[in-house]
């Protein structure tokens, strides 16, 4: 899969406010420190598509982005910094949970962790809601490039059993710098993709 466009569409704290155009999305989660932005934008290979942030906590909505009009990457605010008051984190919370539970466009759930630490308690509970909607995850193992590559084995078993995996999800260990994992997660996204519109056209079958 080669990304030709990749936009910001829009912001949203609400389901009316979602895209209506029937595209498939991929949610991506994760801690305020791990590199989400960064990901994004090595994913994309663009520099500036998603803010790096020197404020963590800094993003409160949903914000989508449109990715050579196949898909939407939906990027959430990120969980666990301390700054962020009880009730901001709260609405965060409710409006993640909204998505998650409304959204009949989501084929993908994408969790960011760092791969040089064990999975944190927020890590685990951003997992497990994933699983408790029966959502195909993708867990990416940020900042590959700084741990040793004898390490490589040992942190993702770390991670997998801190999560309590699921061997029908997948992991990739991934470096923003260096874009190692890049072309393991867009074939990945190809796949599901096709996938989603195998499906609507059985459905469109089905009905007439």
């Amino acid at each position: 899969m080669q990304i030709n466009k990749a936009e910001y569409v829009k912001s949203c704290v609400r389901a009316e406010h979602y895209p209506t155009d029937g595209l498939p999305e991929m949610i991506f989660a994760g801690r305020s420190n791990v590199g989400k932005s960064s990901f994004i934008n090595s994913l994309t290979n663009r520099k500036q598509l998603a803010r790096v942030s020197s404020r963590p906590g800094k993003t409160q909505t949903l914000n989508f982005y449109n990715i050579n009009d196949m898909m939407y990457l939906v990027d959430v605010p990120g969980y666990g910094y301390a700054k962020v008051n009880r009730s901001l984190k709260e609405s965060f919370g409710r409006m993640i949970e909204e998505y998650l539970v409304e959204r009949d466009e989501l084929i993908l759930g994408v969790l960011l962790v760092d791969y040089r630490h064990k999975p944190t308690q927020e890590d685990i509970a951003m997992y497990s809601l994933y699983k408790y909607y029966e959502i195909p995850t993708l867990v990416i193992g940020t900042k590959k490039d700084k741990v040793n590559r004898s390490q490589h084995k040992k942190q993702e078993k770390l991670i997998k059993e801190t999560l309590d995996f699921d061997e029908n999800d997948v992991f990739v260990a991934y470096s923003s710098e260096t874009h190692e994992g890049r072309e393991e997660v867009l074939e990945i996204f190809e796949d599901l993709i096709k996938q989603y519109h195998e499906v609507l056209a059985e459905m469109a079958l089905e009905e007439e």
